[in-house]
């Protein structure tokens, strides 16, 4: 039975469920407890009231067995016709996998040894008009569970937890950073320019305004505003939008945490990020050795620390002094044919640099330090290395994952790196110099470390997801063509 026979029969379902009075998409049901707490907690005879999705619907001589499930879990009702008021047995008759009941009933184990509920009353609260698939990790077009997340969150109990974990993932985060002092805060999503980050933005029209503003593509110019006006300990879980490239890393639409720490800098944010994501992964999994795509990651503290600038040093020859045509020159005489620059700049050569690295097999943590200075316009110098910025980047298992520096504060000298940057910057085109942020500077902020931490990817890491489609609720998908036959 293809997808338009099984609608037309569950709307002839529909249509004798209407006949019989009362509406088949009810109105609020009021629950005595979840389905998991049922089953925790469970004694004979106790009455309860639930409510959820039929995933099952046997019969067996005058009974029905339906398999009941709510976020929380499953359990199996028995109803006879001769335990429900008069003319209800004719609803249950009705039903279909997928509909929505609440019902009332007691417990009782079945001779089988089952945990069951003998059902006394139910409600239709919402009917199903489609099937859900049998077999739904076996269907060839993998995207269609991302086009139809809800689908996929019914049939797959896997997909539900991971979100699940997902969302209390984001609870400990929270939790970590107040227990350490830090005040979340919220920034302005639509700015009026692209600010705090290399990245091509998503641009729009205010009406009222007639001014051209952006999606952000980071908060950190905001949030640095914030230190300057003596907020000394910020969190934002934040969305931010860059208008760039997709794949199983990269999302136009991603969710970071930034945190800013006055009278701080990069090793503070260095010791920060161990203690949060050790303890995150303790938390979720039990312990700091986690599987990830096969291979054991070992998230046990303290992680490793590599030089960016001796890597780099060793592997190509580049030093932070040379100008980009030396640099070019190096990287070639390695890497020969890969090597593709349309624009020869330092940032250029060092973009293909740091896509190489990543190829490296990195499984455990590890943190690269002494990044070029040029390649981090809004970081201190190493003070006896003018050449050296004081930051780090987070890699784990190929991945980068984290990213902070020690906060420039001078207001002179981050006008002058910004303006370089944004002479160098060939990928974008459409930022500008932020002239309020340096004026903010110019108030004086207090040095400071600040962080930058992916969380989809560390999601993907703790739930070993190989791809941030399979992280994220609702992934930006091609349209599908108007013409295209129904999904199922």
């Amino acid at each position: 039975m293809d997808v338009d026979e099984i609608k037309k029969v569950r709307l002839e379902k529909l249509g004798r469920l209407q006949a019989m009075g009362g509406s088949p998409y009810g109105m609020k049901f009021e629950t005595s407890e979840s389905i998991s707490a049922v089953l925790k907690g469970f004694m004979e005879e106790k009455k309860v009231v639930l409510a959820g999705r039929i995933m099952a619907n046997r019969k067996h001589g005058k009974a029905l067995f339906i398999d009941l499930q709510d976020q929380t879990g499953k359990i199996q009702l028995y109803i006879k016709a001769d335990l429900l008021p008069s003319g209800k047995f004719a609803v249950v008759e009705e039903l279909d996998i997928g509909d929505i009941v609440g019902v009332k009933g007691g417990l009782f184990i079945t001779k089988t040894g089952q945990q069951s509920v003998r059902v006394e009353d139910l409600q239709v609260l919402s009917k199903s008009l489609m099937c859900l698939p049998e077999k739904w990790h076996g269907l060839k077009d993998v995207e269609i569970r991302y086009r139809q997340r809800y689908v996929d969150l019914i049939a797959n109990d896997d997909v539900k937890q991971l979100f699940i974990k997902r969302s209390k993932m984001i609870t400990y985060i929270r939790s970590f950073l107040d227990r350490q002092g830090f005040l979340e805060v919220e920034t302005p999503m639509l700015q009026p320019m692209a600010g705090g980050a290399r990245g091509r933005p998503f641009k729009s029209v205010h009406n009222a305004y007639d001014m051209e503003v952006f999606l952000r593509i980071a908060p950190e110019l905001y949030l640095k505003r914030l230190l300057v006006g003596g907020l000394e300990r910020v969190y934002e879980l934040n969305r931010n939008f860059r208008n760039e490239g997709i794949s199983t890393r990269h999302n136009p639409e991603f969710t970071m945490l930034e945190v800013y720490q006055a009278f701080g800098d990069y090793q503070d944010m260095m010791k920060l990020s161990e203690d949060l994501i050790s303890g995150l992964a303790q938390e979720m999994t039990g312990s700091y050795k986690v599987m990830y795509q096969g291979k054991e990651i070992d998230f046990t503290p303290p992680w490793e620390r590599r030089s960016f600038a001796q890597v780099i040093k060793e592997k190509f020859h580049i030093d932070p002094e040379d100008d980009a045509e030396t640099m070019l020159e190096k990287l070639k005489e390695k890497k020969g044919d890969r090597v593709k620059i349309e624009r020869l700049t330092r940032s250029a050569v060092m973009k293909i640099v740091e896509e190489l690295l990543e190829e490296d097999e990195i499984i455990h943590p590890v943190f690269f330090t002494d990044y070029f200075t040029f390649l981090c316009p809004l970081a201190k110098t190493l003070p006896d290395r003018p050449a050296i910025s004081q930051r780090f980047e987070l890699f784990v298992a190929g991945m980068e994952v984290g990213n902070a520096y020690s906060e420039l504060n001078d207001p002179q000298e981050q006008r002058r790196r910004l303006t370089e940057d944004l002479d160098d910057d060939i990928e974008t085109g459409n930022r500008t110099l932020d002239e309020d942020f340096i004026h903010a500077l110019e108030y004086g902020m207090p040095p400071a470390g600040g962080l930058g931490i992916g969380i989809d990817r560390l999601v993907m890491l703790l739930t070993d997801a190989p791809s941030i489609r399979d992280v994220i609720l609702f992934p930006l998908l091609k349209p599908i063509q108007a013409d295209a036959p129904p999904q199922q």
